[in-house]
């Protein structure tokens, strides 16, 4: 008896009419082997929900027009965040779309993106430039969350602000770039108290450079003068003392110890 054959595109009909009738089940089935055709037809069943595409996005080696179909069911049927998220965070999803989405993301989401390993540079980037962005309308307890977890650059940019409860958070930062601290200690945003935190703290404090950027500040107290000086070559402390940021009593203190050695 002889077999029939049915066409592969006889085959590809009939999978996408299953496509418009199969219950929830059966589309998480379908979904394991996509493509663009059959995820419009899919998304004609009313019997999809937003859960059938996070798990769709959790696949590895989707096609862009898969990602230019998500992202218009996303625009037509409504503001799903956590599939704008999925999609934003996606390491395969195109530029366009996901550098589109991540503005509509909440502040600590794009601070988990500028973090996550799998992210594209692009994207990290892109997350900590919002996220800078926002920072000036932040409440205190979120900034102190991100000098907590911030990459480097969203450490460098609290630093700027200078506040002093946040600055204390920004020190025990293990991404805090000296350099960033450098710049923060030369800057008129530190303060008496905030250098004094900087002087104190056990990582930094011993920090030649930083030293030395404390010691040419105009806010510095006089006590770190009095304790560093001794421990600093004659010849560094005589420029320091013509350091043009100096004030008339830190000079003072610089002179009265040369005189004394």
């Amino acid at each position: 008896m002889q077999t029939l054959e049915i066409a592969p595109q006889e085959l590809d009909l009939k999978r996408l009419h299953h496509a418009l009738t199969a219950d929830k089940q059966a589309i998480y089935s379908l979904l394991e082997q996509p493509s663009p055709d059959l995820l419009r037809v899919l998304l004609r069943n009313p019997a999809l929900d937003e859960h059938h595409l996070l798990t769709l996005l959790k696949q590895r080696g989707l096609t862009s027009a898969l990602f230019e179909i998500i992202q218009h069911y996303l625009d037509e049927a409504g503001n799903s965040y956590q599939l704008a998220k999925a999609l934003a965070r996606h390491p395969e999803t195109p530029p366009q779309i996901a550098l589109g989405l991540l503005p509509r993301l909440y502040l600590f989401d794009l601070a988990e993106l500028s973090r996550h390993p799998q992210a594209t540079p692009d994207q990290r980037m892109a997350a900590e430039r919002l996220i800078i962005q926002r920072l000036p309308t932040q409440p205190l307890g979120n900034k102190l969350a991100l000098a907590r977890q911030g990459t480097a650059a969203i450490v460098e940019a609290l630093l700027k602000e200078g506040l002093p409860q946040v600055v204390a958070v920004c020190l025990d930062n293990p991404r805090l770039k000296e350099g960033a601290l450098h710049q923060f200690l030369s800057s008129g945003a530190a303060s008496a108290e905030t250098i004094s935190q900087v002087a104190r703290h056990a990582h930094w404090q011993h920090r030649p450079n930083l030293r030395l950027a404390i010691l040419k500040h105009p806010r510095t107290p006089l006590i770190w003068y009095t304790l560093w000086l001794p421990r600093l070559k004659r010849g560094v402390v005589k420029e320091l003392g013509h350091s043009p940021r100096l004030t008339t009593q830190q000079r003072a203190c610089i002179k009265q110890y040369l005189g004394e050695h």
